[in-house]
């Protein structure tokens, strides 16, 4: 999940390549501004968390957080329909946010 300033340029142009890398490294849009990722394992969900702060940027907030694929399931949608994105996502996956 992030928040990045996006008032100038400069920022816009930082939030655009932080998103990009995102996508890049596997990551879906869950909505706006939270990502997710399906790992194999808890390691895998902290690798990719660690490679997240390589590229983090300097202004802003980003927060991570490893769930399983079975408290991700638990997740109740209140309004609208699934994202097709869900589909993709394996039994017995760590889910990283």
């Amino acid at each position: 999940m992030f928040d990045l300033p996006v008032e100038t340029k400069k920022q816009r142009r930082t939030y655009s390549k932080f998103r990009k890398e995102l996508i890049s490294q596997g990551f879906l849009m869950l909505q706006y501004s939270i990502y997710i990722k399906s790992c194999i394992n808890k390691e895998a969900a902290q690798g990719s968390i660690n490679l997240v702060k390589r590229y983090l940027p300097k202004e802003g907030h980003v927060r991570a957080i490893i769930i399983t694929e079975k408290q991700f399931e638990k997740m109740k949608i209140l309004v609208g329909n699934e994202d097709k994105n869900i589909a993709l996502l394996g039994e017995n996956r760590t889910i990283e946010f």
